[in-house]
């Protein structure tokens, strides 16, 4: 970190399609203690992240200001941009993310869509349905993934070797076939589960599978029977009962929103009906967007939980 002259800096790439928030940089301004420094990119002397930090400090009359350098090319500076504004300070708007999506889309295709999907906070199934839409994004037979690792579109044969080395050793890791085939622990959790059902270690859909499509679903754990479908009352009443989520807001919040999805479940025929025939089709995308919201949480919970245990 350094201190320079407030003046040799410059307005950056901002992914903020609206520009800066006037309201922010008054609020920020009025804050006596020192802001944290903003990322400027060496070469050109363009923010990175903190415009709204440069603002205020500008407004307090400040000379210098605290500065962190980036090092890269201007597409790496406005993909660090992007995380740097989901991360912290003023959120992006949907908008926002959406079309830094796409952009990044377009200066780094080989990037898989959950990270990108991590960069921009949006969901990793939005992020892949505007690859699929858009015509200006350059097709790629790879994806790096959010681990920095290479994986081919084409996972037949990643598969193909991990259930042979299941087939040689069935006692052995998850972690240590995936390693050995080269592909994800998700991935050789598929394959072992349909070597399990009798099925083929590659999905039959033209025999090849893409690494994008390998990582969302296959490590869904498979169902207790006991639990199957909507989430039941009595499976609310267990979860309102446990103290560790009782006990903190985010966890009493989340609890009153499964409440009202449970409750207001048994009133979906009488609501159905009640829809005026104009609002329908607004309906039905709001509807579908809650779902992918949920979707979206219920497989970030889900990778959560292949971290913790794996096996």
């Amino acid at each position: 970190m350094v201190s320079v002259p407030i003046m040799q800096v410059l307005p950056g790439d901002s992914p903020r399609l609206k520009g800066e928030d006037k309201v922010h940089v008054l609020r920020l301004a009025a804050i006596e203690s020192a802001l944290p420094p903003i990322l400027v990119d060496r070469r050109t002397m363009r923010v990175i992240d903190g415009i709204h930090r440069l603002m205020a400090a500008s407004l307090k009359g400040q000379k210098v200001i605290d500065v962190e350098f980036f090092d890269g090319s201007r597409e790496d500076a406005f993909l660090k941009a992007v995380e740097a504004n989901v991360e912290h300070g003023l959120p992006l708007t949907q908008a926002d993310r959406t079309a830094a999506a796409l952009r990044i889309l377009k200066s780094h295709p080989t990037m898989s869509d959950r990270a990108i999907a991590k960069s921009t906070g949006l969901g990793a199934r939005a992020v892949a349905e505007l690859r699929r839409s858009s015509d200006s994004v350059p097709q790629s037979n790879f994806r790096v993934g959010r681990d920095g690792k290479v994986r081919p579109l084409n996972g037949a044969k990643g598969r193909l070797r991990v259930a042979e080395l299941i087939r040689e050793n069935p006692e052995a890791s998850l972690r240590q076939v995936a390693r050995t085939a080269g592909v994800s622990p998700a991935t050789a959790l598929d394959v072992r589960r349909r070597l399990e059902r009798g099925e083929e270690p590659v999905p039959s859909q033209g025999g090849t599978v893409s690494a994008e499509a390998e990582t969302p679903r296959d490590p869904m754990p498979v169902p207790n029977p006991s639990i199957v479908g909507p989430p039941s009352t009595a499976t609310l009443e267990k979860l309102m009962r446990d103290p560790s989520l009782r006990q903190s807001e985010l966890g009493r919040r989340l609890l009153r929103m499964f409440k009202e999805n449970v409750l207001g479940a048994k009133e979906m025929t009488d609501i159905c009906a009640s829809v005026p025939s104009h609002c329908i089709e607004l309906i039905i995308q709001l509807s579908r967007h809650n779902s992918q919201i949920w979707e979206d949480f219920a497989q970030e919970l889900n990778r959560r939980a292949q971290i913790v245990n794996p096996e």
